[in-house]
């Protein structure tokens, strides 16, 4: 009789080599598909952010356009400078001014604040521009009086009344470039103004 040599059902030793390699490639195939996953992750989310960051350029690029259209454009931002004020009596006093235009579209919140060692005036208005016609409201604190304006203007020159219960003024601005120039009239309260302003 021929005895056949038996077969040990325990792994050989290439056999157990050959299940670990198995065993490593799927392990790093496996690392790979989670490295692969979260760099896709990545990847969507650095593009979620660029997207953002365009759209919040896009509007404020939008916004700065809209605000530096218009008739009172010209005047956007803060300026500063000084010239008279001619009071009831006739005489004058040198005064420092300062301004600040804040437009949008055809309107625009201003302000106008000027002193002296004796004199100030707090002018704040909130104006609208309907072709060539302005029209809005104005208020001085300093004497707790308020009332209406209309005018006429564009690109930063304009010509106003300016109008109160026993107040009226005349008020001119005329804006080339960085340099302007306003011009008040009155008939009460004081004589006028002259004034120079940079920015």
């Amino acid at each position: 009789m021929v005895h056949m040599p038996t077969v040990n059902s325990a792994a050989t030793p290439d056999r157990e080599s050959g299940m670990e390699h198995l065993q490593a490639y799927r392990a790093a195939g496996g690392g790979k598909h989670r490295a692969n996953k979260q760099f896709g992750t990545s990847v969507l989310n650095r593009r979620l952010l660029t997207a953002t960051a365009v759209l919040f350029a896009a509007a404020f690029a939008n916004t700065k356009a809209s605000a530096q259209s218009g008739p009172f454009a010209p005047m956007a931002g803060t300026w500063s400078g000084g010239g008279t004020v001619i009071l009831d009596d006739g005489s004058t006093e040198r005064i420092r001014c300062r301004a600040k235009y804040a437009p949008i579209g055809p309107t625009m919140e201003m302000s106008l604040t000027c002193a002296s060692d004796a004199y100030k005036f707090n002018l704040a208005a909130s104006v609208r521009s309907e072709g060539s016609a302005i029209s809005g409201s104005w208020s001085e604190a300093s004497r707790n009086i308020s009332g209406s304006l209309l005018g006429r203007g564009g690109g930063g020159n304009f010509e106003v009344v300016v109008s109160a219960a026993g107040f009226n003024a005349n008020l001119a601005l005329k804006t080339s470039g960085n340099k302007q120039t306003v011009t008040m009239r009155a008939d009460s309260q004081f004589r006028g103004a002259n004034i120079a302003l940079s920015k």
